[in-house]
């Protein structure tokens, strides 16, 4: 008996959308023979009532697992009664087509085999949808070509996303929690994300958790992008707690990527910038230079330059980067710099506002840590002699404040006479302010200005003082 209400033919009138009536009688009729294993083993494999091309069949699927959900069993009978209580009887024809559905599958044998071409054909439908979608909105839409290709791209994202989201059996999950604890147990290091390569940011934070946005905030001139950049460098090259290598994304929307690369080779290498661009090195500072430079050479990092970058756009170039290189880590520099076309008429404040959540689902999507640079508005230096920032300094939106899971506020006393610490020219302290996942608190870090380079100031103090020596010797201060 052919199935009422097929749907209509889509786009060219000699094409019909992929799909295998066969297989999905064969996952009907497997229900209606074994519903307690077939209804829990499809639902399992993502197979929902869209996933049938057949409108007839969406329904007869419906009511199955309707039924399966209220404890009641699952046969010719019980879903006929079903379906003539809601009304959909009528609308496949009768309980003749339950009856052909079911003769035609004699045993629920091959239910995965069915299943796996049911998915297969509704995977290929999608696709279908969103590429025909596209090509509408390119032909008659008045989106951009950017926003259309993100679009494009987040629904196929989206597509491959669902295919590998499966419900996990308690016991593997329980197996892959112990494996991750016995892991930090080893290194006794506390670290379950992206280490910093800083022992005290690690310590209070357990490292930089995937679907975390990280938020490094500053006046101008403190030093943010110098962490970052410090951060990002130490991920990528392996100079972190468990010497694990890792690919990182830049995102630099202030300094082109040749700036961003001396900066980090002569941080690296622990030469001053001023003394490289004029050429005056050591022997000794040339081949560190040169070690820097194989070093770096050799790590995972991806820079986007790119001025006036459009959030979305942003989005679009780190899903791909995540796809081709595995991404473990994203910086972004800095947030006040980056635009979102959708929301430019509506003020700065609720464009900020979206771009921060665009960053946080960015995050949440791609599953990584996205440390993300912002500005401090002017209220430290207005508020105290010390310039002490708080989480309501965030500048343009306190959207910011609200979407990041971790908020670094960086200062350094050395920058304000009337600081106690004032005469500490090497102190930066940055302050936990918000940890959503666990405790806030302040880190003292030391900072070598000429370098632009941070450290444990625990560890650090005694060689802070033998650079400075060595620096003075060599003429470089």
């Amino acid at each position: 008996m052919a199935a009422p209400d097929a749907p209509a033919l889509q786009g060219r009138a000699d094409r019909v959308p992929p799909h295998s009536e066969d297989a999905e009688r064969g996952i009907l009729g497997s229900m209606m023979l074994d519903a307690a294993r077939a209804v829990d083993l499809a639902i399992e494999k993502q197979i929902r009532a869209e996933s049938f091309y057949i409108p007839a069949h969406q329904k007869i699927f419906q009511a199955i697992v309707d039924l399966h959900d209220r404890g009641r069993p699952v046969d010719l009978t019980t879903l006929g009664e079903h379906m003539t209580m809601t009304g959909a009887i009528a609308a496949i024809g009768g309980m003749a087509y339950l009856e052909n559905v079911m003769d035609a599958t004699p045993t629920s044998a091959a239910l995965e085999y069915y299943i796996e071409i049911v998915r297969q054909k509704f995977i290929l439908r999608r696709i279908i949808e969103v590429s025909r979608d596209a090509a509408e909105s390119c032909y008659f839409g008045s989106d951009a070509a950017d926003m259309i290709l993100d679009r494009a791209e987040q629904y196929l994202f989206d597509i491959s996303h669902d295919q590998r989201r499966t419900i996990k059996p308690w016991s593997e999950i329980v197996r892959a929690t112990m494996v991750q604890i016995e892991k930090v147990f080893e290194n006794k290091s506390g670290i379950t994300g992206v280490p910093t390569g800083f022992a005290d940011i690690d310590r209070l934070t357990g490292g930089l958790q995937p679907a975390d946005m990280v938020i490094i905030a500053a006046r101008p001139s403190m030093g943010k992008t110098s962490l970052a950049m410090n951060i990002a460098e130490y991920v990528a090259t392996g100079r972190v707690s468990d010497h694990q290598e890792r690919a990182v994304a830049i995102f630099s929307l202030e300094m082109p990527n040749d700036a961003l690369a001396r900066r980090m080779l002569c941080s690296c290498a622990e030469i001053g910038s001023n003394r490289l661009r004029k050429g005056f090195l050591s022997g000794d500072q040339h081949r560190r230079l040169v070690q820097a430079a194989a070093d770096l050479e050799r790590a995972k990092i991806f820079i986007d330059d790119s001025a006036g970058l459009d959030v979305v756009e942003l989005r679009a170039r780190a899903r791909r980067l995540k796809k081709q290189y595995d991404i473990q880590l994203i910086v972004v520099d800095y947030l006040q710099l980056l635009h979102c076309a959708q929301r430019a008429t509506e003020g700065r404040q609720l464009e900020t506002a979206a771009i921060s959540a665009s960053l946080k689902g960015m995050a949440k999507e791609l599953r990584v840590p996205v440390v993300v640079l912002s500005q401090l508005s002017r209220a430290p230096e207005t508020r105290d002699r010390n310039a002490v920032p708080k989480l309501s300094d965030l500048r343009d939106s306190g959207s910011i404040e609200q979407d990041a899971d971790l908020v670094m506020l960086l200062r350094r006393p050395c920058k304000y006479p009337q600081d106690p610490d004032f005469n500490d020219k090497s102190l930066a302290i940055v302050e936990l302010a918000k940890h959503r996942n666990g405790e806030t608190g302040i880190i003292r870090l030391n900072f070598h200005d000429e370098t632009t380079r941070f450290s444990d100031r625990r560890e650090t103090d005694q060689a802070a003082g033998n650079f400075q020596a060595s620096a003075a010797d060599s003429g470089e201060l």
